[in-house]
């Protein structure tokens, strides 16, 4: 893994978040087992420019990033590192120029009956799976890492025994990252952390416009009595104005009634009384989404627009790893249609989340996450087409 001249003049930075249990060892390459008897650390953001993406982790020593390829085989990413004054806080600098470590996770304990919380372990098998990736789309023909600074600047540190604690640091860390210029290509996890991310994109663009993939329609005002959770992030956002939402538009919705009626006819209503455009799956079967996305990107004009991609917006028959399966949804193939139809919008920002390698032993739902989250950053603007 080679590391990116930092003094290259690159047009954007593209930050990728995580946060999870981590990947770390001392600055010489070891295995898995050695770094993670060393201890356990999580990283959080401590600043990332246009030269460099810089780290903390909350040991004392430096580290390197590791993780298992898709192949059984150990990699690091080694890179200098600075020594605080604090003996117990260390920076890590990890600008790569091919970045096969990328995502932020959020792990949500507030709803223990919910199966998401094993989407705690969906960023560690998509950087897995990520080994797969390539450095160019052979059918697009874009090159992302010949045009932007690539970056993973390591985990979100949270509070996983309070909520509303853990949207708070995730809205922090974002508001530093996006104040930088950076675009947060971010791997989830429970997609509550799309408000707080939002919230630190808004501060930065004001409202932008939202292009939502996913099986349910996250509108809920409460889930299991709680107004923060992953059925209520959207709800949250325009109680807060952080969308513009008259272009605010819904794919692949098919969810039943679940959470206690919490989803039901009253949550469509909802959106329709918004003014968001709502596609029902049903409305996607047997065709192409190539011209849907055409009538998206002249809603979409030339302000910034957010993407958020939950996997279970996918038919289970191709990726069962998520903790709410829909039967009857998108394919790859429609979902590829939809990120690619994104080219040529203004992105601040993308998500993938709800990816939970525990339901889907093939590892197949993890691989077609990264994928998806390479294909995002292919089409965020000045990216260079062949």
């Amino acid at each position: 893994m080679a590391l990116l001249d930092i003094a290259r003049p690159r047009d954007r930075t593209v930050a990728f978040v995580a946060r999870g249990p981590p990947r770390c060892g001392s600055l010489k390459r070891r295995s898995i087992r050695e770094a993670l008897l060393d201890g356990i650390c999580s990283f959080s953001v401590l600043k990332c420019t246009g030269e460099m993406a810089v780290c903390n982790t909350h040991r004392g020593s430096a580290a390197c990033c590791v993780q298992p390829t898709r192949h059984g085989k150990t990699t690091a990413a080694e890179a200098p590192y600075h020594q605080h004054e604090s003996p117990r806080r260390a920076c890590l600098t990890v600008v790569f120029h091919h970045c096969r470590r990328s995502g932020a996770e959020r792990w949500n304990r507030s709803a223990p009956k919910q199966k998401t919380e094993y989407a705690l372990f969906g960023p560690r098998h998509i950087r897995a799976e990520s080994a797969m990736i390539r450095l160019f789309n052979g059918w697009t023909r874009a090159a992302p890492y010949e045009s932007l600074r690539v970056a993973d600047i390591g985990d979100v540190n949270v509070n996983l025994f309070d909520l509303k604690d853990t949207c708070k640091k995730i809205h922090e860390a974002y508001r530093e990252i996006v104040t930088t210029g950076c675009i947060p290509l971010t791997l989830g996890g429970d997609h509550t952390i799309a408000y707080p991310i939002l919230q630190a994109v808004a501060e930065r663009h004001g409202p932008v416009g939202l292009i939502h993939v996913d099986a349910h329609a996250d509108t809920s005002d409460m889930i299991l009595g709680e107004k923060i959770g992953h059925g209520t992030p959207f709800r949250r956002c325009v109680d807060e104005g952080l969308l513009d939402c008259k272009r605010f538009v819904q794919i692949g919705l098919r969810g039943s009634g679940i959470y206690n009626k919490t989803y039901t006819v009253y949550t469509f209503i909802y959106c329709s009384f918004q003014g968001f455009r709502v596609v029902e799956a049903v409305e996607c079967w047997h065709k192409s989404l190539v011209p849907l996305m055409e009538e998206v990107r002249s809603q979409m004009g030339t302000g910034p627009v957010y993407l958020s991609f939950d996997i279970d917006s996918l038919d289970p028959a191709f990726a069962p790893g998520t903790g709410t399966p829909e039967i009857a949804g998108l394919t790859p193939i429609q979902g590829l249609e939809i990120i690619r139809g994104c080219r040529g919008l203004n992105l601040v920002g993308c998500d993938l989340v709800e990816v939970s390698p525990p339901y889907d032993t093939t590892g197949n739902t993890a691989l077609t996450g990264a994928n998806l989250i390479f294909e995002m950053m292919c089409v965020l603007p000045k990216v260079k087409y062949y």
